[in-house]
């Protein structure tokens, strides 16, 4: 991957956290969108657009570090736990699922605990998926780490959203995150492939210099 390419990926996925926040605010913001056009109040409705896109802007950000951060994690596994980290993945990321139910629910007064339950395996069943067309489209050992990224690292990332009061901010956080993760996650083994076509240019080249280096021997060795 050269510098063009993560540059590429950066603002692709500032584009996708912006227009993710627009468009979740519409839903989780509809009574504040229903203030401002009835009566009509045109700067107060592009306040409204810009500080919600802004606000994606921010959920993207955080989803890059958090995504630059999981790839070192998950080298730094492999290589302390080598075999065992599939494993321990898979235990964090039970961990984590458990955590998405037990802790709000606590600190929850009124809502059911069924809710969070759904909630949680709406992100695990959604993590899953993208897990599936990750190995699908790489390697099948790629499935454990993909869905430690989706559920582990953006439930981490989720929790400024979480602590919130209400519900309204962690919903305009949560969709962003998911549909930024899911982009980095699909998009980094097509960049960091190698160009079929380039990669048998190289072997030409290379075949050519070394057949072009043994006839020089070849002509060089007294007769």
């Amino acid at each position: 991957m050269n510098s063009r390419k993560l540059v590429g990926m950066f603002l692709k996925t500032l584009l996708i956290g912006g227009v993710a926040g627009l468009v979740v605010s519409f839903f989780v913001k509809a009574e504040e969108y229903a203030n401002v056009l009835s009566p009509l109040n045109f700067m107060e409705l592009i306040g409204l657009v810009v500080f919600f896109i802004g606000l994606g802007l921010v959920f993207a950000v955080i989803s890059q570090t958090g995504f630059f951060a999981y790839l070192f994690i998950n080298r730094f596994g492999l290589g302390m736990f080598r075999s065992y980290w599939p494993m321990i993945q898979g235990l964090l990321i039970a961990f984590v699922v458990f955590d998405l139910v037990y802790f709000p629910y606590k600190a929850s007064e009124e809502t059911s605990v069924f809710v969070f339950i759904l909630m949680s395996a709406a992100i695990l069943a959604y993590g899953w998926v993208i897990a599936k067309i990750k190995a699908k489209e790489t390697n099948k050992s790629a499935f454990m780490p993909a869905l430690f990224l989706m559920v582990v690292i953006t439930s981490i990332e989720w929790v400024p959203g979480l602590q919130t009061s209400g519900t309204d901010y962690a919903w305009l956080m949560i969709f962003p995150l998911l549909a930024c993760n899911t982009y980095q996650l699909l998009i980094l083994h097509r960049l960091t492939a190698t160009d079929p076509k380039k990669a048998d240019i190289n072997k030409t080249n290379t075949a050519k210099k070394g057949k072009a280096s043994q006839y020089k021997k070849i002509k060089a060795q007294p007769r």
